[in-house]
């Protein structure tokens, strides 16, 4: 029977290395076209600063972004929060918490919820252009709920849900998405990993709310009344990415987790990834030192980079190992950079229970 998983794994990670450039390829004429961008966003530090490259081997709560079939290896319980100075500069709050539960021996269940928050903008109108009444404070929201279940010592898959939200003072779009994911892992330590996800799969999404009516008159008829405009429609930035992990084992408390992915965007630039993870372990610490840099089509060129952020990542984290089942109480960092806009610092908390 596991032969038969085997089998059929490799089958569909062969096709799928050989069709997702023709199938998903990214198409540098939409670039910018899609909405919901926010979904493209890594809200979790360590999986930033390995250049978001552990489609195959990152695990958690952080394996719900990258790649939701990780999710199947949380030990029990798992809370995380994180807080991110998006786009550096420019007084963007990007706020994540998540909490996973394992339900039985093969299965866990997890929610989550990011928030970027734009702060507070002057209300401005033909007749306030310079605005004096008021301020409004954009939001965009996504709350996930997902699932992951290992079938075997070696396979896991996983599905997640999620509701997007978008919003300003009068207008508001909400849709609804899926991602879903696969993992393998052999190798005598479990030290080769391949994943595969698919990301961002829903139906378009449209603004609605009082924004869209105003009032007109018509001077020839002296006719007040309402006018309502049409928004027009937007897909959501859905995603191929495959990628594969190899645990160079050096000693039984110090190891070297090396991981690339590609991903190809429906609406972007094709992207190629690369993340290193050093790990040290003591008898009641954890440290892992993080790094990472995501290549795509002109990403060198100032002048015409269509992405805000340079390639390079990196960070670091600490845990420290309590109790007699050795639960981790982690704090984690992860440093991207956005050009002019400069560093998004990521900070956060993770506590493991085993």
């Amino acid at each position: 029977m596991k032969n038969n998983l085997n089998k059929n794994f490799f089958t569909l990670l062969i096709c799928s290395f050989l069709f997702s450039p023709v199938l998903f390829g990214g198409n540098e004429d939409r670039v910018g076209s899609a909405g919901a961008s926010h979904l493209l966003i890594n809200p979790w530090a360590r999986g930033s600063a390995f250049g978001d490259a552990g489609i195959a081997n990152m695990t958690g709560i952080e394996a719900t972004f990258t790649n939701v079939a990780g999710l199947a290896s949380t030990d029990k319980t798992q809370i995380k929060f994180n807080y991110s100075n998006w786009m550096g500069n420019a007084g963007i709050a990007l706020n994540s918490a998540g909490f996973a539960q394992r339900i039985n021996e093969s299965s866990v269940f997890s929610v989550s919820v990011q928030s970027l928050n734009y702060g507070d903008i002057p209300i401005t109108t033909v007749a306030n252009p310079e605005g004096n009444i008021g301020f409004f404070s954009p939001r965009a929201n996504i709350f996930n709920v997902a699932y992951a279940k290992e079938f075997s010592s070696s396979i896991s898959g996983g599905i997640n849900f999620k509701v997007i939200s978008e919003n300003i003072s009068n207008m508001k779009s909400t849709g609804f998405a899926i991602d879903a994911g696969i993992r393998y892992v052999t190798g005598e330590q479990d030290q080769i990993k391949f994943g595969i996800a698919l990301k961002n799969i829903g139906p378009v999404m449209k603004y609605k709310g009082d924004g869209l009516a105003q009032q007109v008159s018509y001077i020839s008829t002296g006719f007040i009344g309402t006018l309502e405009n049409r928004s027009a429609t937007y897909e959501m930035p859905s995603l191929l990415s495959i990628g594969g992990s190899y645990d160079f084992i050096f000693t039984d408390k110090n190891k070297l987790n090396v991981a690339f992915g590609f991903t190809a965007n429906s609406f972007s630039k094709d992207q190629l990834r690369l993340g290193f993870d050093y790990a040290m372990t003591a008898e009641k610490m954890a440290f892992n030192l993080r790094g990472g840099f995501v290549y795509e089509n002109g990403i060198f060129d100032a002048e015409n980079r269509s992405n805000a952020l340079l390639g390079p990542t990196a960070g670091f984290s600490i845990d420290a190992l309590v109790g007699k089942s050795k639960s981790a109480l982690g704090l984690e960092y992860c440093a991207r950079f956005a050009g002019v806009f400069g560093i998004i610092h990521t900070i956060g908390a993770t506590i493991s229970l085993k």
